[in-house]
């Protein structure tokens, strides 16, 4: 199998098309020319094809399933760029290094989907400098900055979804709560009084049984060059919106490769799995208090996906220091490194004692 190549030329001036976000077009950033995508996706889809977790861990996937895609390897932070086209150097969106394609090609598993752009960059440009501006004692410098800085990056993001039942065997114990009465010394002007109070102890009964759940769609980040917890805090996202994988979604924009995989990506999807069948063996021990010392789970009907989600990308480097913010393709949610201005945090530490020397020369002069 061969990489496939991919061009979109303007049918007006050829020069490279862009997809443009919440348009489902093709545009020309060098003449402004328009192109309706080859095949016009559907407004929305309510099922994508599932592939079977054992055989894929197997590799007992079908070829159609399998992509030879060109990646590097960015030389600075690792990042796994994806080259698409005609082009054949890029700058890394995670740390803007020179990016140049080498000569071999990666067999992958291919995306069943992708979630299009549905905000410009100048949108979420708008929603990252409200961010900041939202933030206490961010330096206004670096807001400024932000909102006059270099474009940001558009970029498709590599991530897993796993569907699973379960059914899980627990032990633990159901605590419940009850009251005695007891008498206590203590001390009222000076003097030694005896009085009664009640007192919270918990009765722990035996407790065991089954749980089941059926589980769909647990999102996993299939990239290792993003924080999770940056990642993690743009959710939700409508998977809804997800449209069958075309290559037209990326015109103009750069993909990832996956570096979390696959039975990787499966374990961290049986932790938070896992998570979830805690609380469900919680509510089953019910009680006030639960304890719980045993869940055997067994999964059965895995299955996943491979998906690609949109966010747009900047990073700034602003008084010596390097900042970078991810913002939610689909809608506008912003996360990202947490600036502080070292004066402004001096000045309301100078006001507050202000007001509290005022405070206590008020309270002297009563």
């Amino acid at each position: 199998m061969t990489s496939e190549q991919h061009r979109w030329p303007c049918a007006q001036c050829g020069a490279d098309l862009r997809f443009s976000p919440g348009a489902a077009t093709l545009k020309c950033d060098h003449c402004g020319h328009e192109q309706a995508l080859p095949e016009k996706p559907p407004a929305r889809i309510t099922a994508l094809r599932e592939l079977d977790l054992n055989t894929a861990l197997a590799d007992g996937l079908a070829p159609a399933d399998m992509e030879e895609v060109r990646v590097t390897p960015c030389p600075s932070c690792g990042a796994q760029v994806e080259f698409r086209g005609a082009t054949h150097a890029s700058e890394c969106p995670f740390c803007a290094s020179p990016v140049a394609i080498g000569t071999g090609t990666e067999r992958l598993i291919k995306p069943q989907a992708v979630l299009p752009f549905a905000i410009t960059e100048r949108q979420g440009r708008e929603a990252m400098v409200t961010w900041l501006g939202s933030l206490w004692f961010a330096p206004n410098g670096l807001v400024e900055y932000a909102r006059k800085g270099r474009a940001l990056s558009g970029l498709y993001v590599p991530y897993w979804t796993f569907d699973a039942a379960t059914r899980s065997r627990y032990a633990g114990a159901r605590g419940e709560y009850y009251y005695e009465t007891r008498t206590v010394s203590v001390q009222v002007n000076g003097r030694s009084e005896t009085r009664q109070e009640q007192v919270r102890k918990t009765r722990w009964y035996p407790a065991a049984g089954w749980v089941s759940r059926r589980f769909d769609d647990v999102l996993v980040l299939a990239s290792q060059s993003l924080p999770r917890r940056y990642t993690d805090a743009l959710a939700p996202w409508d998977l809804g919106d997800l449209r069958p994988y075309s290559p037209d979604f990326l015109a103009g924009f750069t993909a990832e490769g996956y570096t979390v995989g696959l039975p990787d990506g499966r374990d961290i999807a049986h932790e938070v799995m896992a998570q979830q069948i805690a609380q469900d063996v919680r509510r089953d021990i019910g009680g006030d208090e639960q304890r719980i010392d045993r869940i055997d789970t067994a999964h059965s009907d895995e299955t996943f996906k491979h998906i690609l989600l949109p966010i747009w990308m900047a990073a700034y480097r602003y008084n010596g220091k390097s900042y970078r913010f991810v913002i939610n393709g689909q809608t506008g949610k912003v996360q990202g490194e947490r600036p502080w201005s070292v004066w402004k945090i001096a000045f309301a530490v100078l006001v507050a004692a202000l007001l509290a020397g005022a405070a206590f020369y008020l309270s002297e002069m009563r």
